[in-house]
C-alpha cells in the first residue's frame, strides 16, 4: 500500500532521493560529514542572501528548539520582547520568552488580520524600553502571511531588533538579510526546503551573534556556543542528526534542480489554488481572505451539519491516502490542509476527490459554514 501522501506544514512529503539519502551511515567527528554540514549552512545562509552580514548556525531538534534557542541566545536578560499575536505560534514565541524570564509585551490582532506595521510602530513608540521585536513571519496557525519587509522597516526606524520565525515559509517566500533590517531569522529541515525533521537553524548576523556570549539559559540551546566551536573546529558541539543532514543535502540539491525559490513558490500556489478552488466547489469556505493567504497551509471552516465530527472525517480522509491537519483556532471550529511538500496539482486534485467522497460517505449535506 503506498505511503499516504502528508498535507500538513512538516512534516511533510519527501522525495526518494531524499529518503535514500539517510541510507548512509555517517560519523559526526568524520571530514566528510563536517563537510557536509558546511555545506548545507552555506546555502542556507545563501537562500536568504546572507552575504557577510549573517551566518547560519544549525542545531538539533524541532523548528521550536531553535526558536528557544534564538531567542535565549539573542536577547539580554534584561532584554523586553514585543510580540506581535495573530496565533498560536505566537502564542509560542510568548511563552517560551516566560520560560526564558524575558519581558514580552503582546500585541494582539485578530486571527484573520495581518499584524500591522503602524501598530507595531505605535507600540514602540510608547515604550522605549522594547529591545525587540519577535515576529511570526507566516502563522501556520491559520495560514496568514505577514507583512515582514514593512515591520522590519518599522523597527530598524525605532533603533529597536528583529528576530524572525520563518518556519513554514523559508525558501518560498523571500527574505533577503541584504535589504532586510533583520537579525535573525529562523526555520527548521522539514518545511519548504522537503527534508526530513530533526535540525532546526537560526540564520543570525554575525556582530549580534558575537555580541550574545553568556546570555542563553542553557548550554544545549547556546548559540553562540554552538556557532563557536563549528568555527573553531568544523564539528557539532553534541552528537548532530547525521542523517537529517544528509537528507536535507539532497533536498537542497533538488530545490536548486527545481529552480530554487521562484520555482518552489509556483508550485505550492498552483497547489493552494488548485485546492481552494476545488473545496470552495464543494462549498467549503476559507477562513481567511485571499489577500493575506500563505500558500502554506489553508484553514477551512469545519462544515456546520450535525453528522461532522473531524476524527471521523480524518479517518476517512486517510483512508484514501491523505493525511490532514486539525484546526489550531480556539473560537472557531476549522481543520487546515497543507499544500506544500514534494507533491503537485495532481495530488491536490485527488486530495479534493477525496475530501469530498468523505464528507458525501459522512451523510453531510451543508459543507458551507452560514
Amino acid at each position: 500500500m503506498p505511503e499516504p501522501i502528508l498535507l500538513t506544514p512538516g512534516p511533510l512529503t519527501t522525495t526518494r532521493v531524499t529518503k535514500e539519502a539517510m541510507l548512509v551511515d555517517w560519523g559526526s567527528w568524520d571530514g566528510a560529514f563536517n563537510a557536509l554540514t558546511a555545506s548545507v549552512c552555506r546555502d542556507l545562509a545563501d537562500i536568504a542572501q546572507a552575504g557577510n552580514t549573517h551566518v547560519c548556525v544549525p542545531l538539533q531538534g524541532s523548528g521550536t528548539f531553535a526558536v528557544e534557542a534564538a531567542l535565549g541566545t539573542l536577547i539580554p536578560k534584561t532584554g523586553k520582547v514585543l510580540v506581535p499575536n495573530n496565533g498560536a505560534y505566537c502564542q509560542r514565541i510568548v511563552r517560551i520568552l516566560g520560560y526564558l524570564g524575558r519581558k514580552a509585551l503582546v500585541l494582539d490582532f485578530a486571527e484573520d488580520e495581518p499584524a500591522d506595521p503602524e501598530c507595531i510602530d505605535a507600540a514602540l513608540l510608547a515604550d522605549s524600553s522594547i529591545t525587540h521585536v519577535a515576529q511570526v513571519h507566516c502563522e501556520t496557525g491559520t495560514g496568514i502571511l505577514n507583512p515582514l519587509a514593512e515591520i522590519a522597516t518599522v523597527v530598524q526606524a525605532h533603533g529597536r531588533r528583529m528576530i524572525v520565525d520563518a518556519m513554514s515559509v523559508f525558501g518560498v517566500i523571500p527574505v533577503d538579510l541584504q535589504t532586510m533590517p533583520i537579525d535573525a531569522v529562523i526555520a527548521a529541515s522539514g518545511k519548504c526546503l522537503e527534508g526530513v525533521p530533526g535540525m532546526g537553524f537560526v540564520i543570525a548576523e554575525r556582530e549580534t551573534l558575537a555580541a550574545a556570549q553568556g546570555n542563553c539559559h542553557s548550554l544545549a540551546m547556546d548559540l553562540h556556543d554552538q556557532w563557536a566551536y563549528m568555527q573553531k573546529t568544523g564539528q557539532w558541539r553534541f552528537t548532530p542528526p547525521t542523517h537529517v543532514v544528509a537528507a536535507l543535502r539532497a533536498a537542497i540539491d533538488q530545490y536548486k534542480e527545481e529552480g530554487g525559490q521562484a520555482a518552489r513558490l509556483e508550485r505550492y500556489a498552483e497547489n493552494c489554488a488548485t485546492l481552494v478552488g476545488g473545496l470552495r466547489s464543494l462549498g467549503l469556505r476559507t477562513f481567511l481572505d485571499d489577500m493575506v493567504q500563505a500558500p502554506i497551509i489553508v484553514t477551512f471552516h469545519a462544515p456546520p451539519d450535525a453528522a461532522y465530527d473531524f476524527a471521523e472525517f480524518y479517518r476517512r480522509v486517510r483512508d484514501r491516502g491523505f493525511i490532514l491537519y486539525p484546526g489550531k483556532l480556539t473560537t472557531v471550529d476549522t481543520f487546515r490542509v497543507g499544500c506544500i511538500g514534494a507533491i503537485g496539482a495532481a495530488e491536490m486534485r485527488r486530495a479534493v476527490d477525496a475530501i469530498g467522497a468523505a464528507l458525501q460517505e459522512m451523510g453531510i449535506r451543508q459543507p458551507g459554514a452560514s
